[in-house]
């Protein structure tokens, strides 16, 4: 039997609820950006008067003006999509309780064991969206169909607050004339790559020999191939099965380039300090460090080294990643952003040391400083992350706030 799968899509969630906390911009074109002082000027989402008079999503605020010259802007209020991102999650799980976020706006929703509690596939989306709005003014947009890749096309396929329905009986004509870059996993340089296939439709891809396209894309075009078939058979995970926490990164946009190494130092211990947090609050530590630094012309590298042994302490993802941007950047070159990630993540109490590598001292010493790591957690939760800050962070002109 056939599986009932939705995908449900917040409409232009951060301008949705943006438009919700302040009614008067429901009636004019807006957007939500970063600050551009800061240059984080891209545009994050916009509203339908905004969608109308061409603005678009990750365009920079100068390009988005010159469409739409009388176009508002209002900065992000990141705590409050969160919460109604919660709200409407607690909604979906009315319905049933395999929901799988996928981001903070999208989830897919596996109805197969409860929609004769609710009536049809085409009901329950209906319902769902009308309860949405109901109670929290968002809009939803639900694609319904056999399978999660075909459920999110749906949701796409027509916007805003709609319901469409995709079947074994319909797909081809619905799915097939979209380009193939509407389905899921099919960023730019797939794109390019089956392009030179003569790929540019689903129902191309889907007509296209299988083999060919594993020539060109390996296991992942044979993915692929099966997507546009319709073969996705993935299943949608309980809304309380446990999220498999694969990193923990924080990055940052500086408000001037960083140009020295007591920038760079400055730069890099703060975005250390909150991942290490992070990891100490999962109860994780990480075997591998990760920096990605982006310079004054947009070009961007990763590199990453093991840390040995796991780490979640600040001080030393600080020093790899310091060292790594020393070894990978030429030294004086202007950075414009930094990202921080901890990689290969393992259970604290997984994270055994090697002992025989480590002398009594230098154990106990690393001992001495998770504790002491851990301590300031516990400070800055009670007080407020202000409680204890670093002394480089105090009246810096990096856009680093304490």
């Amino acid at each position: 039997m056939d599986r009932t799968i939705l995908h449900c899509d917040c409409n232009g969630f951060y301008a949705s609820v943006e438009c919700v906390l302040n009614h008067d911009l429901r009636d004019v074109p807006m957007a939500v950006c970063g600050n551009p002082e800061y240059r984080h000027g891209i545009i994050l989402a916009k509203n339908e008067l905004a969608k109308r008079r061409g603005v678009k999503t990750a365009e920079t605020v100068w390009q988005a003006r010159r469409k739409c010259p009388n176009l508002v802007l209002v900065p992000p209020h990141r705590e409050e999509y969160l919460r109604y991102s919660r709200m409407v999650g607690a909604i979906y799980e009315r319905f049933t309780d395999l929901v799988e976020p996928f981001g903070i706006d999208e989830s897919w929703l596996d109805i197969t064991g409860s929609m004769h509690l609710f009536g049809g596939a085409r009901e329950v989306a209906d319902r769902i969206r009308e309860t949405v709005r109901t109670e929290t003014g968002l809009t939803v947009s639900v694609g319904v169909s056999f399978n999660k890749i075909f459920a999110k096309l749906g949701s796409d396929y027509k916007k805003p607050d709609a319901t469409t329905v995709i079947t074994r009986e319909n797909y081809r004509e619905l799915l097939y004339p979209l380009p193939v870059s509407a389905m899921l996993f099919v960023g730019e340089s797939v794109q390019q790559k089956l392009a030179r296939l003569g790929v540019r439709t689903i129902g191309d891809l889907a007509r296209c020999d299988r083999k060919l396209v594993a020539a060109a894309l390996g296991k992942a075009g044979e993915m692929l191939h099966d997507y546009a078939c319709g073969l996705d058979d993935s299943p949608v995970k309980s809304a309380y099965a446990d999220r498999e926490m694969k990193s923990v990164g924080n990055g940052m946009t500086f408000r001037r380039d960083l140009t020295g190494a007591r920038d760079i130092r400055l730069g890099v211990s703060v975005l250390a300090d909150t991942v290490a947090a992070r990891l100490r609050k999962y109860g994780m530590k990480c075997a591998t460090v990760q920096v990605t630094i982006k310079d004054d012309r947009l070009h961007t590298i990763s590199r990453q080294k093991p840390a040995d042994p796991p780490t979640y302490l600040a001080a030393e993802l600080a020093r790899i990643s310091c060292e790594l941007i020393a070894e990978a950047w030429p030294e004086g070159k202007p950075i414009r952003m930094i990202t921080v990630t901890a990689e290969n993540l393992v259970p604290e109490h997984e994270a055994v040391e090697q002992l025989r590598l480590f002398g009594e001292e230098e154990a106990a010493g690393r001992q001495r400083r998770e504790q002491l790591e851990t301590a300031v957690d516990a400070l800055r939760e009670k007080f407020g992350r202000d409680a204890v800050v670093r002394g480089g962070v105090l009246d810096n002109d990096l856009g680093i706030e304490k």
